[in-house]
């Protein structure tokens, strides 16, 4: 990513790949199942422009080694704490795509002092507890069809009408949206990722709506209205239980930080300049005596 600085960390037996640039407050971008921080492409120097911005890559995806054993979502949520810790970069807020979603709320609820704020992009956790979702999770894992399509990025990246049978209308509501960095940066891990299937398994185990109450820290929920991956209804229960607002972007799909950047970068840049609003009430409450 332009302007980003590669970087890799040992984290609990893991081997992170993780990119860095910017300054200011902190922020952290958590890509999808079978992503990678590449994924961010088209958003994270947006982001950076401001804030100090971490992109790491999950566990087992794109450039970071496999955990030596995944029980649950908060086993790479730990690790994500801890390598935004060693950057010095806590308290952040945490924007999470899909899978990264739910890490995201793991972490938060597993080191409330650590999250300063959420951005649920798309979130896993609700319709892929469903029996279908099961079944297209764990054949995804075995068949890895993104990596038929990783050699040829730089074709799909060029020819626009090759993005329809890469990309569909699953993932996306209009693939020829998707710009020739955003296929790079979404078919580039494809060929990298040495264990997809642990995330997918804890994914499926995992049920955070009970839990959603005990989330302390602000929160938006930001959907695309065309996802035919997790649909809206999922966006207004997250909404619901986290008693946060729900932001809808018009003609998007499931991967929407990449089809819609500049709509996700001002929801995002709105939802981190209240934050830093409300943060100062009480100071200046203070300062005045």
């Amino acid at each position: 990513m332009k302007g980003f600085e590669e970087r890799f960390g040992e984290v609990k037996g893991v081997r992170l790949r993780y990119f860095v640039a910017g300054s200011g407050e902190p922020l952290i971008l958590l890509h999808g199942l079978s992503g990678g921080a590449s994924n961010w492409i088209e958003l994270a120097p947006g982001l950076a422009r401001h804030r100090r911005v971490l992109v790491p890559d999950l566990p087992g995806h794109a450039g970071s080694s496999p955990l030596p054993a995944a029980p649950n979502v908060e086993s790479f949520a730990d690790r994500v704490g801890l390598l935004a810790e060693r950057e010095g970069m806590l308290p952040a807020a945490v924007v999470g795509h899909s899978f990264g979603g739910v890490v995201a709320l793991r972490l938060a609820l597993r080191r409330p002092e650590a999250v300063s704020g959420i951005v649920l992009a798309a979130a896993a956790g609700i319709s892929t507890r469903r029996p279908s979702a099961r079944i297209a999770v764990e054949l995804a894992g075995r068949l890895r069809p993104g990596r038929l399509a990783a050699p040829f990025r730089e074709v799909v990246a060029r020819a626009a009408w090759l993005r329809y049978p890469v990309f569909g209308h699953f993932l996306v509501a209009d693939p020829r949206a998707f710009s020739p960095e955003a296929v790079r940066g979404y078919l580039e891990p494809q060929g990298l990722h040495t264990d997809t299937r642990s995330a997918g398994r804890v994914l499926l185990a995992d049920d955070p709506r009970p839990e959603l109450g005990g989330v302390r820290c602000p929160c938006l929920v930001l959907w695309g209205a065309r996802d035919a991956m997790v649909p809206v209804s999922d966006g207004l229960e997250y909404a619901r239980r986290l008693r946060a607002p729900l932001q809808v972007i018009a003609d998007c799909g499931h991967l929407l930080i990449a089809e819609r950047p500049d709509a996700c970068l001002d929801a995002i840049e709105g939802f981190l300049d209240r934050i830093r609003q409300v943060e100062k009430l009480p100071l200046e409450a203070e300062a005045l005596g």
